[in-house]
């Protein structure tokens, strides 16, 4: 007798957990429902803020509109997460202050990285080199091939692409070769023995005709050295296009290598 009633307080307290947790599911289906309709939604509105966004940021520098449209994005469906966590009853404030925490022990892990990061904003903000354009830094030289949150990819003459950590190029000295527009070409000639006057304006002539080099700013010369017993030095200053400067220097030093011959 005690063993039956045992067996059916046993199964009374059973069907009474069992009808809790289907009444709680009970409850919880329509709250996952609209959390479900809701990320339905943010997702939509993501779509729609990132495609409107590409839509009025369409004349700013290609790296900055990625970056933007991902944070657009990012910050929407951050919104829309915490809004169906609340809406299923998930208490946001401990996932924050677990997220946080985490978030901190992270960043002390990776200080460099979100150095470079910190970096990579700031390129992007005050866009001291574009794509496509030509730069010298941290040791490394040629054109930008893109700029990233993290690292700046170049390409160099020899078409090898190079991947810079972004702190190097922020924190250290960069030239952009591109960004003036033009660039002045230097060329040292030694004239040797032959008369000045005749040879410079001979020199001259050459550099002017070229078909890359401009006439404004004209081009200049001037004498390095007149010294009893030395060799005299022109050096020949035409200026040209930021693109051409390699092919113009090249060029200038090769028809002026076969007048002097």
């Amino acid at each position: 007798m005690l063993i039956t009633q045992t067996i059916l307080l046993e199964i009374l307290v059973d069907n009474s957990t069992l009808q809790s947790l289907l009444k709680g599911g009970l409850d919880l289906l329509p709250k996952f429902f609209w959390a479900m309709v809701l990320l339905f939604f943010t997702r939509i509105a993501a779509q729609f803020a990132q495609s409107l966004s590409r839509q009025v940021l369409t004349k700013v520098a290609p790296t900055l509109q990625k970056f933007s449209l991902q944070m657009i994005g990012i910050l929407i469906w951050l919104v829309g997460g915490v809004a169906a966590m609340n809406l299923v009853g998930i208490e946001t404030t401990t996932l924050v202050t677990i997220v946080g925490a985490a978030g901190l022990a992270v960043g002390l892990a990776l200080q460099s990285s979100l150095s470079h990061f910190a970096a990579g904003i700031m390129l992007i903000s005050f866009r001291p080199f574009e794509v496509g354009d030509s730069i010298e830094g941290s040791g490394v030289s040629g054109m930008v091939d893109s700029i990233g949150l993290f690292s700046t990819a170049i390409v160099t003459g020899d078409n090898t692409r190079i991947i810079v950590p972004n702190n190097n190029l922020f924190s250290g000295t960069l030239k952009n070769f591109t960004v003036m527009g033009t660039r002045r070409v230097e060329v040292k000639v030694d004239i040797q023995d032959r008369p000045l006057k005749p040879t410079v304006q001979a020199l001259m002539t050459i550099v002017e005709h070229h078909p890359k080099v401009l006439t404004t700013p004209k081009p200049t010369h001037q004498l390095l050295s007149l010294t009893q017993g030395e060799r005299m030095i022109i050096v020949l200053r035409p200026w040209c296009q930021a693109e051409d400067y390699d092919r113009v220097k090249g060029d200038l030093m090769v028809s002026l290598k076969e007048y002097l011959s």
